[in-house]
């Protein structure tokens, strides 16, 4: 199996590194190959802060996943998130050369080359250049201008960016793992790609990544990407949380939290009890499941005021702006009981629990079900993505080259240059000497007849 069949995601996350291999089946669906999973060691809130450490996190994940898919693995598509990732708006523009031609993508990617430019404040680097809405001319509110005929060509754009040093870190982190990073894609966007349907797109839904370290926001509205955020929150907070409540290790405590958890104390019962064991000789501990959900229902709520806040910065609830569609909650913090519950009270949309299995063909275990793989698949699309643009790219070459090769033919045919026709006039069959001479008698015979009508006007006039 070549290289090129298949595609790599890889998630570096703070609790987990997934590295998932797949292709796209005959039916456009994925084909899931492998799976490699490794705890993470060396990343904290989606940052890494210790590079050996992760390091070997990522070559056990990806040892994992050659060995399940039985395949090579050389180029992966990696996510990045971060309280260091910030979003901004910017409109910019170029003048075509040629307007009598139509836009063709390598328009739109000059005008992106030229948003790259913008100058960021220090250590900062652009990750994505995220076209919303064309202008061609005068003609706004344009999806894609690709083949219209226009002299200026504006856009909006929504620009994220991240600290170079955070960038730089995942990269080597990679590359010192034996590895190619093909792209590097924020973590919200790939999850979005696996969660989402193009109808909620189009509505307007924010999506909502509770993931190990961090909390990832998207919100999109009518298909195109409108607002982009990190909340340096997640799971693992909550975590530390009912480890220092309820004076136990954090093993026990996320135990806890995964088996027994809930994010609406109202819903959980004062008499039942769940029993952890003593450490080294010490009595066990009983605790309450109604002071466990307390415990967690404070972080969770603080986490979503603060997806309420940036629901706010958008605009989600003026009427043109409105999230139809609601929220869609996943990431592993999402598999909490009762939070999407507590997520319609606090934000008032609706929302639901956004499943990573969708666009998989042959998830038979429903192992990749959880919205824990989200990313991770996301990740694996926008790697299968890459991967079909450029077999496009390739494919377009030779049918370009010969359409070119097929108008120099017709144009050839068409104008003949002239020491060819001397060439062909030359190459002529000669005219049999008889007719020559015939010729040559009837062209004599008129000048001579010529010669005497003028001479007998003359004569006349005279």
């Amino acid at each position: 199996m070549e290289n090129q069949e298949y595609s790599v995601g890889l998630d570096i996350g703070t609790t987990k590194i997934v590295a998932i291999v797949g292709r796209r089946n005959a039916h456009g669906k994925i084909e899931v190959l492998g799976v490699g999973k490794a705890k993470s060691l060396g990343v904290h809130k989606g940052i890494v802060n210790n590079i050996s450490q992760t390091i070997n996190s990522i070559k056990a994940a990806v040892a994992e996943a050659q060995s399940s898919a039985g395949v090579p693995i050389r180029k992966v598509t990696v996510g990045i998130a971060g309280k260091h990732i910030r979003s901004l708006q910017h409109s910019d523009y170029i003048m075509r050369e040629h307007p009598d031609k139509f836009i063709t993508d390598d328009d739109i990617e000059a005008l992106k080359d030229q948003v790259k430019k913008l100058v960021m404040l220090p250590g900062e680097e652009i990750i994505h250049v995220l076209p919303q809405e064309y202008k061609v001319d005068s003609e706004g509110e344009i999806q894609e201008p690709v083949g219209m005929h226009g002299k200026r060509l504006e856009a909006n754009f929504h620009v994220v960016v991240g600290q170079m040093g955070s960038i730089r870190n995942i990269a080597r982190c990679v590359r010192e793992a034996g590895l190619e990073m093909e792209a590097l894609t924020l973590e919200p966007l790939a999850s979005s790609e696996a969660v989402l349907t193009k109808e909620e797109k189009e509505a307007g839904v924010a999506i909502v990544d509770i993931g190990g370290g961090t909390t990832d926001i998207a919100i999109f509205k009518d298909n195109i990407i409108r607002h982009t955020c990190v909340i340096p929150y997640g799971g693992g907070i909550i975590t530390e949380d009912i480890k220092e409540g309820c004076s136990i290790i954090e093993k026990h405590a996320e135990q806890l939290k995964v088996k027994f958890g809930s994010a609406v104390p109202e819903l959980e019962k004062d008499s039942t009890y769940v029993t952890i064991p003593g450490l080294h000789g010490r009595p066990d501990k009983e605790i309450s499941l109604k002071t466990l959900a307390q415990i967690i229902n404070a972080r969770v709520e603080e986490i979503l005021e603060m997806v309420n806040t940036e629901l706010k910065a958008y605009g989600a609830f003026e009427q043109k702006k409105k999230l139809i569609a609601g929220i869609v909650l996943t990431g592993g913090g999402s598999n909490l009981k009762h939070l999407r519950q507590l997520a319609n009270y606090t934000t008032g949309f609706d929302s639901r629990i956004g499943f990573a299995n969708e666009y998989i063909a042959n998830d038979k275990n429903q192992y990749l079900k959880g919205p824990e793989f989200a990313t991770s698949i996301g990740l694996l699309m926008e790697s299968l993505k890459i991967r079909d643009k450029k077999q496009n790219a390739e494919t377009q070459e030779p049918a370009q080259e010969t359409e070119m090769k097929a108008e120099a033919q017709v144009a050839a045919t068409e104008t003949v240059p002239e020491p060819l026709q001397q060439q062909a006039e030359a190459i002529q069959p000669e005219q049999p000497t008889a007719d020559l001479q015939s010729r040559k008698a009837a062209k004599l015979t008129f000048g001579q007849s010529l010669m005497e009508k003028v001479k007998k006007f003359f004569e006349e006039v005279e």
